[in-house]
């Protein structure tokens, strides 16, 4: 796959490419462009990103930052079954626990929550940092809601974290699953709060949580492309709502 001329494998992280100076020097420079690429596009194409994952796994396979990619991209296009193979290679390299929430998820991809539930109660999670541990609370409640679990799912997410005032980089995502599972066991009262909470942590719009707090306030948002009718010539296919309707009733009948 072509790779853009303004990528020169030097934007990676210097850990990384610590990890690549085991490779030929040509050969380090390729693996580390596809990763540049991998990054680049994970969130906007991750199909893309997915096919660049593949050629630097081709390349070095037996680096772990490259595997570790591999997963990601593997698990942003719900590849599940190859990105927790890609994550458990990666976890044997390092010897590291990082990957065991997103390892757990994979679970729940696969349709195995149980598995996800264990893998929540496992010492590793003691391991892991701050964050690793508020993401491993995130899955398992996800998986209790995979079971039809609401209540549990609330309790789980119920934390010292999320009772805190103070905004981490967990906060908004913490507060909005606490805010779906309370309005998926219909305590709509209390999902508006929590909605509120999680739109004043959310300062780099990583969840949707304005727009879940409008639904609820019943605010509808309209088509901002859509032409006024009065704009539009009779003519050039332009029906009013009352056509509409009647062209509605027509199809009932």
């Amino acid at each position: 796959m072509p790779i853009p001329e303004d990528v020169t494998g030097e934007e990676i992280d210097k850990d990384v490419r610590q990890e690549l100076q085991s490779l030929p020097k040509t050969l380090a420079e390729d693996v580390a462009k596809n990763l540049v690429m991998v990054a680049r596009l994970i969130d906007e194409d991750p199909e893309r990103a997915y096919a660049y994952s593949r050629i630097a796994l081709r390349l070095a396979s037996r680096v772990a930052a490259v595997r570790e990619a591999a997963g990601f991209a593997a698990y942003a296009t719900q590849k599940y079954a190859e990105a927790l193979a890609e994550f458990r290679a990666a976890r044997r390299m390092t010897g590291t626990v990082e990957l065991w929430p997103l390892m757990a998820d994979c679970e729940r991809g696969l349709g195995r929550p149980e598995k996800a539930l264990d893998m929540a109660g496992a010492p590793e999670v003691q391991k892991l940092d701050k964050a690793g541990q508020v993401e491993m609370r995130l899955v398992a409640a996800g998986a209790r809601r995979d079971m039809g679990q609401l209540d549990a799912a609330i309790v789980t997410l119920q934390s010292s974290e999320l009772a805190s005032n103070s905004v981490q980089p967990w906060t908004a995502r913490l507060r909005y699953a606490y805010a779906d599972a309370l309005l998926a066991a219909g305590r709509e009262g209390e999902a508006r709060e929590w909605f509120a909470k999680a739109v004043e942590a959310d300062r780099d719009g990583s969840t949707d949580a304005s727009d879940r707090l409008a639904e609820l306030d019943g605010v509808e948002f309209m088509d901002a492309l859509v032409e006024d009718e009065d704009e539009v010539a009779p003519g050039d296919g332009a029906v009013d709502s009352r056509d509409e309707q009647d062209a509605r009733d027509d199809d009932k009948d």
